[in-house]
């Protein structure tokens, strides 16, 4: 069996004098999609910010490859890509220059690149117009053509399909397995109904077990 990428240890959290979890533990495997499922209010945005280092009011361990993530922060951070359910867009930047934003602090890449990941996601024609301008399910898409040139091995997104029409999921759910199948894991949350062949479950919520 391959090495978990991630793994939760007996974690819990607690938000409003309520827990929303406790005792949780699970390990996202290399060649995984795992869809974090359970009802709202239930924790699911909470976990995925626990896990991608972004939430620090919990308790148990996370581990990166085996180790204590908080002893290889960086190594971990360069690893990983997190997508929220807000898209993070700048409405006064293209799309072109929100990318090369997002992009800038990981790796360079080309404009031309860039400008082909807005493609995949259906936004040719549209990557030097002000975002401002686009309708919410493009500002999306240009979040997600993120995941055309992302080679981090571990994705956390969050209700990533909000706004998609129904041909961008269906190209969703096949980048999606193409990462696992090409030994990536992938974590997500989403109220869609993904049919992905062999996907993991988080149940979160009263008498859940993950």
């Amino acid at each position: 069996m391959s090495e978990p990428l991630l793994q939760a240890v007996n974690l819990q959290c607690e938000r409003d004098e309520r827990m929303l979890f406790s005792d949780l533990s699970f390990s996202i495997l290399p060649g995984t999609v795992t869809r974090v499922e359970g009802a709202n209010g239930t924790g699911k945005t909470t976990l995925l910010r626990i896990l991608a280092g972004l939430n620090d009011a919990w308790a148990g361990d996370v581990r990166w490859r085996g180790q204590p993530r908080r002893h290889q922060r960086e190594e971990f951070l360069r690893n990983t890509l997190y997508l929220g359910h807000r898209p993070g867009i700048k409405g006064l930047l293209t799309p072109v220059e929100n990318l090369r934003a997002l992009e800038a602090a990981r790796r360079p890449v080309s404009d031309r690149v860039l400008r082909q990941a807005l493609a995949g996601t259906g936004l040719d024609g549209f990557q030097n117009v002000p975002c401002r301008k686009l309708s919410a399910g493009q500002q999306r898409r240009v979040a997600l053509a993120r995941l055309l040139i992302a080679d981090e091995p571990l994705w956390l997104l969050d209700e990533v399909f909000t706004a998609i029409d129904a041909d961008g999921v269906r190209a969703m759910e096949a980048l999606l397995q193409q990462r696992a199948d090409e030994g990536g894991a992938v974590v997500v949350t989403t109220h869609h109904d993904l049919q992905l062949p062999g996907m993991h479950r988080i149940r979160l919520g009263e008498g859940a077990r993950p």
